[in-house]
């Protein structure tokens, strides 16, 4: 700090006359800071004195936005899944479907034309899908797939009584299809780089068939089974609850996930829905 000494006047006056010596220039407004490194400032500085502007650079440049909050986020993961699969679904199948019905199996089950020999097609293909998903989580590739063991959602043995049934009534049991082999192929590979987008596979794979699929179980046995009821489309115990007990697990595993994960998860969904489809279509063969 300067001193607050007064001069004495032979001291101003010896000053004054010293020959190269210039007081110094008053200080620039726009010494201090450079432009591009606040780019909310060059309107503002040729109006605002130096200290409230650099306060209002610092408030536009530091301010947080709010974090974008995705659809069911609040209720947790599993909530965010549903809405994405919902959506991939058409108006007459789901109230908050936004899809245009494009392929057979996308129409009202009520107009289906289903024929035993395409619906052996589905239940073979379909037996290879839970196989595979069920070997992969009792293999555990990623621990986190050992939560999902045992949870009651199994579908693999109630299948092979269903196929062995239908051998009883004379029926020859076809070999997997393409279908059925390429889905199945995908999914071992990526439960083995990829955990995030193999959940929502097995998410969409069980949620949907205790859904969606008991319907479609029933209006097919209708037409085309006496009203026979399979395995397939039974549960050993209270169904809502083991799916509440998935939902927690999922809930729980997602947890670790980062924002980015979770969308990697969420982007799977129409392939889920495409590879399950194409098996879908097959009872219509």
């Amino acid at each position: 700090m300067a001193s607050l000494t007064p001069f004495s006047h032979s001291h101003s006056h010896s000053l004054l006359k010293m020959p190269n010596v210039r007081p110094p220039p008053p200080p620039s407004f726009f010494s201090s800071f450079i432009l591009k490194d606040f780019p909310y400032s060059k309107t503002l500085s040729l109006k605002l004195p130096r200290m409230v502007t650099r306060n209002v650079v610092v408030s536009a440049t530091t301010a947080e936005k709010p974090r974008k909050r995705y659809p069911g986020e609040a209720k947790g993961f599993v909530e965010e899944m549903r809405f994405v699969a919902m959506k991939l679904h058409t108006k007459e199948q789901a109230k908050e479907g936004e899809k245009e019905v494009k392929q057979p199996e996308e129409r009202p089950v009520q107009r289906w034309e289903p024929s035993v020999d395409g619906y052996l097609k589905f239940l073979v293909d379909s037996k290879l899908v839970y196989d595979t998903l069920e070997g992969i989580i009792d293999k555990a590739p990623f621990p986190s797939y050992a939560e999902f063991r045992d949870t009651g959602l199994e579908r693999s043995e109630k299948l092979a009584k269903d196929l062995q049934w239908f051998k009883e009534q004379g029926y020859t049991i076809p070999e997997p299809s393409s279908r059925g082999v390429t889905y199945a192929e995908y999914l071992k590979e990526l439960s083995e780089k990829d955990p995030q987008a193999f959940i929502c596979h097995f998410y969409n794979i069980y949620f949907a068939h205790s859904a969606g699929g008991r319907m479609i179980g029933k209006k097919v046995a209708e037409k085309i089974l006496d009203k026979k009821e399979l395995e397939f489309y039974k549960w050993d115990g209270d169904l809502s609850q083991l799916l509440q007990n998935v939902r927690d697990k999922l809930n729980k595993v997602a947890e670790s996930w980062t924002r980015e994960e979770k969308n990697h998860c969420l982007e799977e969904t129409e392939k889920s829905f495409k590879y399950s489809g194409d098996i879908l279509r097959l009872i219509l063969s």
